[in-house]
């Protein structure tokens, strides 16, 4: 095995996993991430010289896995969702994702399911993720407030949050 070959194959161990949860919170479904991800691997292996001198490289491969998402549901845009979608659990519990965190994520506008992906899921800084992205890291921050403040009124989501410090202060501190 080559020194390039073996490079690529310990990035794909280390990353696979962080990479498909980060798509799977972007586009919403598990099964059609997958094979996202694994399309934006073989990318990424056939551009290895160029995207390993990257600064994020797990980066470039999620945003890869989008894009291949987006060429893929252009055409199907017009569909209309079923009522009960939102209700139905499309991740793998064993793969760390709660099914009403991506119900909510889902409902998020695409910028800012990406920001979250890169930021949350990848622990991208601010300018790594406004590179891969392409855009300003100041539009970083805000899609990434308007991401939080949108799923902190998700009714859904409330249980899952930490008490905020209203709610710590109404009962003096005391859990």
């Amino acid at each position: 095995m080559s020194q390039a070959q073996q490079e690529f194959a310990e990035f794909y161990a280390a990353s696979r996993d962080a990479c498909l949860r980060a798509v799977i919170a972007g586009s919403g479904d598990a099964t059609q991430a997958e094979d996202m991800v694994a399309e934006a691997f073989a990318r990424a292996w056939a551009s290895w010289a160029k995207v390993r001198r990257y600064s994020a490289p797990r980066g470039w491969v999620v945003r890869s896995a989008l894009n291949t998402g987006v060429s893929w549901w252009r055409p199907r845009r017009r569909e209309i969702p079923l009522a009960s979608h939102d209700a139905a659990a499309l991740a793998d519990p064993a793969q760390g994702l709660d099914a009403a965190v991506l119900a909510a994520l889902r409902r998020l506008p695409a910028r800012q399911r990406e920001v979250i992906a890169l930021r949350v899921f990848l622990d991208l800084d601010t300018q790594a993720t406004a590179q891969v992205l392409g855009i300003a890291p100041g539009t970083v921050t805000a899609h990434l407030a308007r991401a939080a403040a949108a799923l902190r009124r998700e009714p859904a989501l409330r249980s899952l949050a930490a008490p905020s410090p209203a709610d710590t202060a109404h009962d003096g501190g005391q859990q």
